[in-house]
């Protein structure tokens, strides 16, 4: 009997899932990933006794705080723009912005050029986020969780980040080119991706569809009017009550926006969201409260409980994607619970002098973020993932407000040195507690809202949904042959969800009795 002939994959073999591709990729993700997050906050204060005399120091301030607008409004244009562009060249493009940003920053001599020079970099920050993701999504599944852990090991660390190059410094510059010896490597690795890749047969990365794309679309909204209010907020002086209530609608609305889509993008938004508002703001506290000048250990005593909770932040990562698939509906609550237990520790050790202590909140913070986002990066398609993402890197200023909020309301009246950093510290604590409740909210939104159907989840009127409808009839057809379902990465079906079974054909086909082949059909096999 003949046999039909095979048919041979486009991509030449042996390179379909090169190793070697897999290392730079990887190799970048750890690189490139937190030059972008370390864009975010802003170190000015920090140097302001280096300022020439004649800036506006205030003015400068607000001018250098634009990368992070520019960075949450440029990562759901970015993921849009990925489904037509290949994710190497987003990628050297990002990184390509990031060197001229830091080149442009050693002739930086008015605000004009600070505010240029800070939105480029913030622009290429928004460009790199969601193009590693992109880059990560069909390879093996260790990058998805390296991904997910060095985001939230950035997102940790990126305060320390900041300030580690200012230590010391001379010029008021280094604000604004913090690692240049990075930037080139990760130019570097960048242009060895877009090399290996070329090699590899070009895979199409995947893309999101039209649904998600408008989705990601929408998701620029709040992402500018959070920016528009942030603006707003530095550049009129507002009071404490407007600026609380602003960032907790911001919040909300973010919340409400990752409501629609399928129950389980939902999940993943609400994750998001909640990782973005709580754990760069909470970090960023707890690295300004524990400098020396406070009575900390200052930077070189953070480092030993911050490399504590990158690596174990990393495995967790890595050993959810590789050997706990299928489990999201249970491993992100419990992330999100040792956030919570992460932030309660918080309130008993810090202030501390003893850098060590702090390995336990930095570890709970840092792995339950990594678990939670992995967790849900799991059980979603490419284009809910970027949905997530987006809303969560909104969530990121929308923390950052609310945190200023309390830190204004706790400084009110402040008159001495010790009433300030008591100030500090107490807003500190109220910002923990705060956190946490938003955190356990969060969990209680996604377990009601994540049981419930969306329209595109609900059956038509008639009773069965349209595709089992059509399944089922297929396969009552006279002779029809039951196929497995093929599932490839980046697919929508959740992990370790079981596969649908076999119709059986409504009659036995007969059985052909065999025959001698013939030469001609033995020549044919």
């Amino acid at each position: 009997m003949a046999v039909p002939p095979i048919q041979r994959s486009p991509l030449p073999a042996g390179l379909r899932h090169s190793w070697l591709l897999d290392v730079v990729l990887g190799l970048l993700v750890l690189v490139a990933l937190p030059l972008a997050i370390v864009a975010i906050p802003n170190t000015l204060s920090v140097v302001a006794d280096l300022l020439p005399g004649d800036f506006d120091q205030i003015g400068l301030s607000r001018t250098h705080g634009l990368a992070l607008p520019a960075l949450m409004l440029t990562v759901p244009l970015a993921s849009v723009a990925l489904g037509r562009m290949k994710v190497a060249h987003v990628l050297v493009a990002g990184l390509a912005l990031v060197a001229v940003a830091d080149a442009a920053g050693g002739y930086a001599a008015s605000e004009l050029v600070v505010g240029v020079v800070r939105v480029l970099r913030g622009v290429g920050g928004g460009l790199i986020v969601p193009a590693t993701l992109v880059a990560v999504w069909d390879r093996t599944p260790a990058l998805r969780g390296l991904w997910a852990g060095v985001l939230c090991v950035s997102l940790l660390e990126a305060q320390a980040l900041a300030l580690w190059p200012l230590v010391d410094v001379t010029s008021w510059k280094v604000t604004l080119q913090p690692y240049p010896m990075a930037t080139g490597v990760a130019l570097a690795l960048a242009a060895a991706y877009l090399l290996v890749w070329r090699l590899a047969g070009r895979r199409p990365a995947p893309a999101p569809d039209a649904r998600e794309r408008s989705r990601l679309l929408l998701a620029a909204v709040p992402a500018a009017g959070i920016a528009v209010v942030a603006v707003s907020t530095a550049s009129a002086g507002w009071g404490v009550v407007p600026v609380i209530l602003l960032a907790g609608v911001a919040i909300a609305g973010l919340l409400a926006l990752g409501s629609i889509g399928r129950a389980e993008g939902r999940t993943h938004a609400y994750t998001m969201v909640a990782v973005g508002v709580v754990l760069l703001p909470s970090t960023a506290q707890v690295t300004l409260v524990e400098m020396g000048g406070l009575g900390g250990p200052g930077l070189r005593g953070l480092w030993t409980p911050f490399g504590v909770a990158a690596v174990l932040a990393v495995v967790a990562g890595m050993g959810m994607r590789m050997f706990a698939k299928g489990v999201g509906r249970l491993a992100a609550p419990l992330g999100l619970l040792a956030m919570v237990v992460g932030l309660c520790s918080v309130r008993l050790v810090v202030p501390s002098a003893d850098g060590m202590v702090l390995a336990v909140p930095f570890t709970l913070l840092a792995v339950g973020a990594t678990v939670a986002v992995t967790a849900t990066l799991g059980e979603v398609g490419i284009g809910a993932a970027a949905f997530g993402l987006s809303l969560g890197v909104a969530g990121v200023l929308a923390g950052y407000l609310l945190g200023t909020g309390v830190q204004m309301w706790m400084l009110e009246g402040v008159g001495s040195r010790q009433e300030l950093v008591d100030s500090f510290v107490g807003a500190l604590h109220w910002w923990a507690l705060i956190g946490g409740f938003l955190l356990v909210g969060v969990i209680v939104l996604a377990a009601v809202m994540g049981r419930r159907p969306s329209r595109e989840e609900e059956p038509p009127s008639g009773g069965e949904p349209a595709e089992v409808a059509v399944a089922v009839g297929a396969g009552r057809e006279r002779g029809a042959v039951a196929q497995e379902p093929v599932t490839t990465w980046g697919s929508v079906v959740p992990e370790g969800s079981p596969a649908p079974e076999e119709d059986e054909p409504a009659e036995p086909v007969p059985a052909v009795p065999p025959q001698a082949p013939s030469p001609e059909d033995g020549e044919r096999s």
